[in-house]
């Protein structure tokens, strides 16, 4: 019987009649929360993927636009009862998509246009100055007449505010530990991050080497393949998986300080099970791979901590509390800071809008998330938001501007490097 899906990881059926319709992800989920809608919902697109393993013989218009409705925050499977794996079921999908519907044109240059950039640090960095040229000429306020459908606008709206001097800002691809030696570790740079947030890689490498670890930080390979692999770009994800495995192999851990790279790291024993000469590779990196804040829980700190005043709310990252169930550890990392004053958000489990690059696909809902997220942050009386996401910090810096009342973010390594150092902002 021909199906809409091909033989090659299609959806699967048994995970699919996991889901039981009862409604618990409903209240969690942004696209359902924002419109209402059962097929943005994730129950409405599990129905939509059974169609596709079971009745339909191909894709439809209104099939793959619910499922790129989807942020892939994955706060559904945090929701749910009865246990159903909605990301794996999105992960099987989208490949699916990417292989056997014919986008439109436009919509595949622009999508070349976004991931041939993102991906790439060298290229980053070469639009340092056009980035500093745009914001200097007005790029965000074009972009409200441009309003929040375009993905042109989306793209001047979000761009950072990133100073030249991030052209030659280069990380140290060694630093030793301070005082006693407890592990060596490898810590991954990442693509956005090693440029447009340089400081936070640099404080998380100061942290890292004050609690007594080692830490490598190779140039390459340039990304870890996550914007790719959320987006169903399945060849180009896996590629650049084998690499990074290839570059870690020999560390005892592997540290990461962008959710959404720690949760595709941490997959790669699931993307590469099929694949006899990477599957045990991939499966022992993707054990060794934490996120800071667990990193440093796990080991336990040692470095000293020293007041820093400041009253600051948390937001948790998607893929950092949903994908990777770490919500304790950055709590805890934060709440060890004498004098910081750590508040809670109200609809924490709903996703900021960035979801990798999803505000630049789905510019609209980006943007309405965009400014929930903003609101929700700015009722807690906070002065700075911890955030351990660049794409996060983008989108929230970008809706607090917006909004008139621009608090800073910070990553919570940041803060953690303001105390050790005895450091206020």
């Amino acid at each position: 019987m021909a199906t809409a899906f091909d033989a090659h990881r299609p959806p699967s059926l048994e995970l699919i009649e996991d889901c039981v319709h009862c409604g618990f992800c409903l209240p969690t989920c942004p696209t359902y929360t924002l419109w209402g809608e059962e097929m943005d919902s994730p129950r409405g697109r599990i129905v939509l993927m059974k169609a596709g393993v079971e009745d339909a013989a191909e894709l439809s218009p209104a099939m793959v636009t619910h499922w790129d409705r989807c942020l892939g925050c994955m706060a559904c499977v945090t929701a749910c009862p009865s246990g159903v794996q909605y990301d794996r079921l999105i992960e099987a999908t989208r490949p699916q998509v990417e292989r056997n519907y014919d986008r439109s044109a436009r919509e595949r240059l622009f999508r070349r246009l976004v991931f041939e950039t993102f991906t790439h640090p060298g290229r980053l960095r070469a639009l340092v100055p056009l980035l500093a040229a745009s914001r200097a000429l007005g790029a965000r306020a074009l972009a409200r007449r441009l309003g929040d459908g375009s993905q042109a606008g989306a793209l001047m709206r979000l761009s950072p505010d990133v100073p030249l001097r991030a052209m030659g800002q280069v990380l140290s691809t060694r630093v030793r530990a301070r005082g006693k030696k407890r592990a060596s570790i490898g810590f991954l740079q990442g693509c956005v991050q090693r440029i447009f947030f340089h400081d936070v890689n640099v404080a998380t490498v100061e942290v890292l080497a004050a609690e007594g670890l080692d830490v490598y930080s190779p140039r390459l390979p340039r990304c870890c393949g996550a914007l790719f692999l959320h987006s169903g770009c399945e060849p180009e994800a896996l590629a650049l998986a084998k690499e990074l495995i290839a570059a870690f192999e020999e560390c005892e851990y592997v540290a990461v300080n962008a959710a959404g790279c720690g949760s595709s790291m941490r997959d790669y024993g699931h993307l590469l099970a099929d694949d006899p000469e990477w599957a045990a590779r991939a499966r022992s990196f993707s054990e060794k791979v934490r996120d800071v804040s667990q990193l440093v829980d796990e080991l336990g700190a040692v470095a000293p901590r020293r007041p820093v005043p400041m009253k600051v709310a948390y937001h948790d990252a998607c893929h950092l509390a949903h994908a990777l169930g770490v919500r304790a550890q950055p709590r805890a990392l934060l709440g060890a800071i004498p004098g910081l004053e750590v508040v809670e958000p109200p609809e924490w489990e709903i996703c900021c809008g960035s979801a990798g690059v999803y505000n630049l696909l789905q510019p609209e809902a980006g943007a309405e998330l965009g400014r929930r997220k903003a609101k929700n942050l700015l009722e807690t009386g906070a002065e700075a938001i911890a955030a351990g996401n660049p794409g996060c910090t983008l989108q929230i810096s970008t809706y607090l501007e917006e909004m008139g009342k621009p608090l800073p973010v910070y990553h919570p390594m940041e803060l953690v490097r303001m105390s050790i150092n005895g450091r206020t902002p």
